[in-house]
């Protein structure tokens, strides 16, 4: 189970990664989005950190 739990963590990890680099891909960047996605990319790090 908590194999699963931490391939879903790094799973979401990437997602956001991507999410993040698409938003600042973009010609103007939102800082509310990007503030709101990094805070979710650290609380998932936080928590990988804490399984290892």
């Amino acid at each position: 189970m908590e194999s699963s739990h931490l391939n879903a963590l790094q799973t979401k990890h990437a997602g956001l990664e991507a999410r993040i680099a698409e938003e600042r891909a973009r010609p103007s960047p939102n800082d509310v989005v990007l503030k709101d996605l990094k805070r979710r990319k650290l609380k998932i790090k936080e928590e990988l950190s804490q399984l290892h």
